[in-house]
């Protein structure tokens, strides 16, 4: 595998930078695989059977989220998890709200094979259907144990949380785990350029609203991430 990542594999066209692991389902760079797996073993040595419920994404995977959205037919949700009325936001602020959850199609992490969302199955009470919202990792939500956990090992294994914090662009998310070595592949083959060609050739809702706007959302919701540590 190259040092850095090309161009079809930034903006999730090709896999050739991941590998996939089928117990647990991941695809993830070799290094993010290598790491989330040795947590994943430590986590289960405390009771937490640590498991991704998503990692790598294509660009047409992505692309099908951005359309199922910007069409009203998925729920949005505010910064708190709550419910947004669809037909009643500007075509900006659909822009932002979509955005405000799900990754743009071409720029999304989910194409790098460095992030992956997380959740302890052994928290799941019998028929819990996981959702990844707010309310879940806040004190007394079914992941707060995990969350706990977390804070006090993910840097062990070359882990962070690129939207720990709002920043204006991306919700907060303390189940997105990041592997900072893997992501900073990614970070240097970024390219508004070619991100901009991917959205010109795609059947995407919205595209000539998006590409007037890639400017704000490239510095907003792909550049403005809460940092690796040092």
């Amino acid at each position: 595998m190259n040092a850095t990542l090309d161009a079809c594999e930034i903006t999730g066209s090709a896999r050739t930078h991941v590998l996939q692991s089928w117990q647990p389902r991941l695809a993830a760079q070799p290094a993010a695989m290598d790491a989330f797996l040795a947590m994943r073993e430590a986590a289960l040595r405390d009771g937490i059977d640590l498991l991704p419920c998503a990692s790598w994404r294509p660009f047409e995977a992505q692309l099908r989220i951005w359309n199922h959205k910007f069409a009203g037919d998925a729920t949005l949700y505010d910064i708190d998890g709550h419910p947004l009325d669809h037909a009643t936001l500007a075509p900006e602020a659909l822009v932002h709200a979509i955005l405000g959850w799900s990754g743009l199609p071409g720029a999304t992490r989910r194409h790098w094979g460095s992030d992956i969302d997380v959740y302890d199955k052994a928290a799941m009470p019998p028929g819990y259907r996981l959702e990844l919202l707010p309310q879940e990792v806040a004190p007394g939500g079914v992941f707060a144990r995990l969350h706990a956990w977390l804070d006090a090992h993910i840097r062990d294994f070359g882990f962070f949380r690129p939207y720990r914090s709002y920043r204006g662009g991306m919700y907060p998310e303390p189940w997105h785990l990041s592997h900072a070595a893997s992501a900073q592949r990614a970070l240097d083959a970024l390219d508004i350029d070619v991100l901009a060609r991917v959205l010109g050739e795609a059947d995407m809702l919205g595209r000539e609203l998006v590409l007037e706007m890639l400017p704000e959302l490239w510095a907003r919701h792909v550049l403005d991430t809460d940092p690796a540590p040092g």
